[in-house]
């Protein structure tokens, strides 16, 4: 069985960084995709950034303050957020589609998520 569990979220000023980590376990897909989503009360879910088994990646127009990253021998995802703005302040989401074809920040391509860790950014 796929569980997703994130974790490193919380409370910080506007300008501040975060790293949020997804530990992937039964997962033993060689080729996948995995992703960072969001959402913020009110509006829809919305891809972050994301990665491939091939070490591409994908952003959205967090590109130059967040970073995605994926350490294979601890099976965890990473996004490192800097520079966080009150905007940013969401629940994240991590997601894995195995035998993806194509890397996009589209929610309807994973189906597998984990349960979301808050992010919240004060001005």
């Amino acid at each position: 069985q796929v569980k997703l569990v994130e974790s490193g979220g919380g409370s910080v000023q506007s300008g501040g960084s975060l790293r949020l980590s997804c530990a992937v376990s039964g997962f033993t897909y060689r080729q996948y995709c995995m992703a960072w989503f969001r959402q913020a009360p009110g509006k829809e879910r919305e891809g972050v950034a994301g990665i491939s088994s091939d070490a591409s990646t994908i952003y959205s127009d967090s590109k130059g303050r967040f970073i995605i990253s994926q350490d294979a021998a601890k099976n965890t995802l990473y996004l490192q957020m800097n520079s966080l703005k009150p905007d940013d302040a969401a629940m994240y989401y991590c997601a894995a589609q195995p035998f993806c074809r194509v890397l996009a920040l589209v929610p309807g391509h994973f189906s597998l998520w984990g349960q979301g860790t808050q992010v919240t950014v004060s001005s």
